[in-house]
């Protein structure tokens, strides 16, 4: 199921949340070796204590996490801003409250396999596109902007979403890192569900899931997991 967690609902979901850093710190330290900020065995870093939300991708009884994506408003601090400006320039126009950040967008794709052994893992990140565009929609965000490296626009392509590039830059890393962005609509949604044959909304309020179980704690495997925005 897809569902956003709320900067009020990280507290009553501590597993999920364990659950991301962890995923996080296995993609972004551990395989691509982003200098990031590591605690323990989590990756977090200050945005993460700024009111952050998640749309996270993850079993009905939320014990396994399949993705993630951290949204912040752009009217804050943020990556985009903060870190990526040479990407687009400092462009004022993507400053907004209704004009939102997604990074730290991954997926563990061998969880994937094993519990969706017919999808691979462009399918994965372009459902998490369309979970992404109708949490914005209920969330009155009316554009979604990223930075991320440019093999990551086939997957906005098979999703059915049409960027709106805004710049790139070099020095963040091996690659390239571009800022582009998508408006959010009704029409929108309406592309990407055709485009991926998907029928019924994917997107689960958070406020109608029962209460997160509290397992007792197990080791995390170290899986290999692609990540494809910063």
């Amino acid at each position: 199921m897809f569902t956003m967690i709320r900067p009020h609902e990280t507290a009553a979901n501590p597993q999920l949340m364990r659950a991301i850093f962890r995923l996080r710190k296995r993609v972004f330290h551990d395989r691509l070796n982003w200098r990031v900020e590591v605690r323990g065995n989590e990756e977090r870093d200050v945005y993460d204590d700024l009111e952050a939300s998640y749309l996270v991708w993850c079993s009905e009884d939320r014990s396994r996490l399949y993705g993630v994506v951290r949204l912040m408003p752009t009217d804050g601090p943020t990556l985009l801003h903060d870190v990526f400006w040479a990407t687009h320039g400092r462009n004022a126009d993507l400053i907004a409250d209704d004009i939102w950040e997604g990074t730290r967008m991954c997926l563990d794709d061998e969880l994937l396999a094993r519990d969706f052994p017919d999808m691979d893992a462009g399918r994965g990140f372009s459902l998490l596109l369309l979970a992404l565009c109708e949490a914005a929609l209920a969330f009155g965000i009316r554009r979604l902007v990223s930075n991320f490296e440019p093999m990551m626009s086939r997957v906005y392509r098979r999703a059915g979403v049409r960027m709106q590039m805004h710049g790139s830059a070099d020095g963040y890393g091996r690659r390239p890192v571009c800022c582009a962005s998508f408006a959010v609509s009704d029409q929108v949604r309406r592309d990407m569900r055709q485009a991926l044959g998907v029928t019924a909304p994917l997107l689960r309020p958070m406020a109608r899931l029962a209460p997160c179980p509290m397992p007792n704690p197990l080791p995390i495997p170290v899986t290999r997991v692609p990540a494809m925005m910063h």
